[in-house]
């Protein structure tokens, strides 16, 4: 390996990609980064260093641990893209950063590095679906092409990534949307950025829409947001029930739609703390001037509720959040500001 091929850092957090059967039945993560390094022809890719961050499953991953990466990123990556050219490149001691992480929680990992972040260097998330010993692990695959990504100056200035099966998507716009496939990740509404092909970087297309910039220092407190999934037959102590939250996204049916026994509820909670309106598809993002019925988006964003534009309810949930986890003073105006960004 050349002193002049690029150096990819690799911090893993666990997930399907570590784990190894355990004597009380089924797999947990314990493997290590350098575990997961060790595959054939990856050292030809790029010089690697590879460090376990922690070894917990998808659900175990916090918010404090990607704030966490998202600092060592600033730090190692000699600032952020918005310098300019050439500006950090004399500090810079990494070319491009993978983190491996479960898959279950991916989209969402993806998403809030790719707020908290404006790299000078590409970020990949990866997984796998299969754990190291099953027939077809595609681990090893998935971190090949996520080094192969990472070390790419073509996936320089396009935000976070994910990339899994040879495809590669943007973070604000990946989903997991099968529960065993290897083929589980998708982009709705738009499909991927492009794939690894022969070894290959291939871009097809640039993502349309930056995400928010949202910084949040280390150690910084993280906000109770809570989704309420609007379905048949909801109820006012569905919302009410979250009257204590420091905000709230409401996932409504449709384009964004709820009962009309429930517009009272949201409308006194929206006067209270901020409150996005998403839309359960995951695809075409909530409406805002179509339906004019009680509970429905065009009703309820005249009650005070935001819409959420392109993200799904997750997605928004970890925008809200971040909004309040860097600045504990935000209220209704900065969320409202956050939001609009993503027209």
């Amino acid at each position: 390996m050349s002193s002049a091929s690029p150096r990819v850092l690799v911090l893993a957090l666990g997930g399907t990609i570590a784990s190894v059967p355990i004597a009380s039945g089924g797999s947990a993560p314990s493997l290590t980064a350098q575990d997961l390094v060790a595959i054939p022809g990856l050292a030809d890719e790029a010089r690697i260093e590879a460090r376990t961050i922690r070894s917990t499953s998808s659900a175990g991953v916090v918010p404090q641990d990607l704030v966490g990466i998202a600092a060592e990123v600033r730090r190692r990556s000699g600032g952020t893209e918005d310098a300019a050219d050439g500006a950090g490149d004399d500090t810079r001691e990494i070319d491009g950063v993978v983190v491996t992480q479960g898959t279950d929680t991916l989209e969402e990992s993806a998403f809030l590095l790719d707020m908290l972040l404006r790299p000078r260097v590409p970020v990949v998330v990866t997984g796998a679906m299969r754990t190291p010993g099953t027939p077809g692990a595609d681990g090893p695959a998935n971190v090949l092409a996520a080094v192969r990504v990472a070390a790419s100056p073509a996936a320089r200035g396009l935000g976070v990534l994910a990339v899994l099966d040879d495809e590669i998507h943007a973070a604000a716009a990946v989903a997991k949307r099968h529960t065993s496939s290897t083929a589980a990740f998708v982009s709705p509404g738009g499909g991927p950025l492009g794939r690894v092909i022969e070894g290959r970087v291939r871009l097809d297309v640039r993502p349309a829409h930056a995400t928010p910039h949202v910084p949040v220092q280390e150690g910084a407190s993280w906000p109770w947001v809570p989704v309420v999934r609007v379905g048949l037959g909801a109820e006012p102590r569905d919302v009410t029930a979250f009257s204590g939250a420091d905000a709230v996204v409401v996932e409504g049916v449709g384009g964004g739609h709820v009962p009309e026994r429930l517009v009272g509820p949201l409308a006194d909670l929206a006067d209270r703390v901020p409150v996005v309106l998403a839309a359960r598809p995951g695809a075409g993002g909530t409406l805002s001037r179509t339906y004019g019925y009680p509970g429905s988006e065009i009703d309820l964003l005249r009650r005070g509720l935001i819409g959420a534009g392109r993200l799904d309810a997750l997605k928004a949930r970890l925008l809200m959040a971040a909004v309040f986890a860097g600045d504990s003073r935000a209220g209704h105006d900065d969320v409202r500001r956050v939001f609009a960004e993503l027209d």
